[in-house]
């Protein structure tokens, strides 16, 4: 009965869609975890004041791959924030940093678009879908959205 009850929530779990969160960088999100070369999978935007990194953390295999996101607004001692985008509490299961595109919209942000993909037991090949991320350099929110 409990070997049914796990499977029923492995299965009730794949079918749930993506969940995609911004969290602080910390400790964990080293910078050399970057992913080689430096040169294609960093970018910036806004006259340098934004800038993307594409981390390989390695592990999990099922989500090594996460999103550094260094914007305004700057701290007090002139810093910018540090966020980390990941899925599923962990990362990406692929990322296609070189096919991102970027677009500014007045009234929200920096918004930049790529393909992603998730693992599940139905596509261990991955399953795609579009991640949005968007960046207000004004308030400092960055917001992330799923589209299939």
């Amino acid at each position: 009965m409990i070997r049914l009850a796990a499977a029923l929530t492995l299965l009730a779990g794949a079918a749930q869609a993506q969940q995609v969160g911004v969290t602080p960088c910390g400790d964990g999100d080293r910078v050399d975890t970057i992913s080689e070369p430096w040169e294609q999978n960093t970018a910036t935007y806004a006259n340098g004041d934004v800038r993307l990194a594409l981390l390989d953390m390695v592990e999990p295999a099922g989500g090594p791959w996460k999103l550094a996101v260094i914007s305004p607004p700057r701290d007090e001692l002139g810093l910018r924030q540090c966020r980390v985008i990941g899925a599923d509490g962990i990362g990406f299961y692929g990322l296609d940093f070189a096919a991102r595109r970027a677009d500014y919209d007045p009234l929200r942000g920096l918004v930049v678009t790529m393909p992603a993909s998730r693992f599940t037991d139905l596509a261990p090949e991955g399953e795609s879908y579009t991640l949005v991320v968007t960046i207000n350099q004004q308030t400092g929110e960055i917001a992330t959205e799923v589209r299939e």
